[in-house]
């Protein structure tokens, strides 16, 4: 039987999803992340759909991040101590999963939105000058970089984590760009920061977030040609009416839609809701 998995934004919420889950009698499975990941990650439940229904009927007032298909973790969870958290001057102290999705970019992978405990406006400059590869995006404050196949947006108080394997993966993506933001702001004394626009991810980024449906009614044949023409600055992606338009089954994918945007820095084009 298929099972899936959920998260929470803190360890608070995830008690008190056990204490209920005890309660109903519910068979579960547990990810509990080790000591090393522990500004970033909080314990994971794993149920059937049966259990997941009778959870969501009586966690009227508990938070979770979401639901996806469970996987087995593909990379082995560190050891070792927590991580310091003293330092009050952090960019990027802890996170605390708030979303947590498939992938509409590869159903097969996950998606994550992470608020942040600190700020990190201050460190982009610097990880623009370190990370050539990066899409920076000054107005918008927002850094875009790859982290293997997996695509991450740096907001000032927000990450966003796009085609993480799994949960595990996820919290390993998540812990390797905190230390990257922690370690980049403890260096920024020898980095001259970067503020110039660099290149953006592909056009094939913004079409992996439309319907492909290719039905025209943005004005262009394709929507690849619509990724395109949004990529280079030329129409807006909020032309896609089955996107946009929320009487139609494709508005899942305005959200991811307008993230990759806002990280390209083409955000400008998009009307605020």
């Amino acid at each position: 039987m298929n099972q899936v998995l959920t998260t929470f934004p803190t360890i608070d919420e995830f008690q008190r999803a056990l204490a209920l889950v005890e309660s109903l009698g519910l068979e579960i499975g547990k990810i509990e992340p080790p000591a090393a990941l522990s500004l970033v990650a909080v314990p994971a439940l794993i149920m059937t759909q049966q259990s997941r229904a009778r959870f969501e009927s009586a966690a009227r007032d508990i938070t979770f991040s979401g639901w996806v298909d469970y996987h087995a973790a593909s990379s082995d969870m560190p050891a070792g101590p927590p991580p310091d958290d003293e330092d009050e001057s952090g960019c990027f102290r802890r996170a605390m999963i708030v979303v947590l999705s498939p992938c509409v970019a590869d159903l097969n992978k996950i998606r994550l939105i992470a608020h942040i405990d600190g700020d990190m406006a201050p460190v982009l400059p610097y990880l623009n000058s370190v990370m050539p590869q990066a899409s920076y995006t000054p107005d918008t404050e927002t850094l875009t970089i790859m982290d293997g196949h997996r695509m991450v947006a740096l907001y000032p108080r927000r990450i966003t984590i796009a085609k993480a394997d799994e949960i595990v993966d996820a919290w390993l993506t998540l812990e390797r760009i905190r230390q990257l933001v922690e370690g980049t702001w403890a260096d920024r004394e020898q980095i001259a920061p970067c503020f110039e626009t660099r290149r953006k991810p592909p056009a094939l980024e913004i079409f992996k977030r439309l319907p492909g449906t290719n039905c025209g009614q943005c004005g262009v044949a394709t929507c690849l040609a619509l990724a395109t023409q949004a990529w280079m600055g030329a129409m807006s992606p909020r032309l896609c009416h089955p996107v946009f338009d929320k009487d139609v089954m494709s508005t899942h994918l305005k959200e991811p839609l307008l993230e990759i945007c806002a990280g390209m820095g083409i955000s400008g084009l998009i009307q605020k809701e």
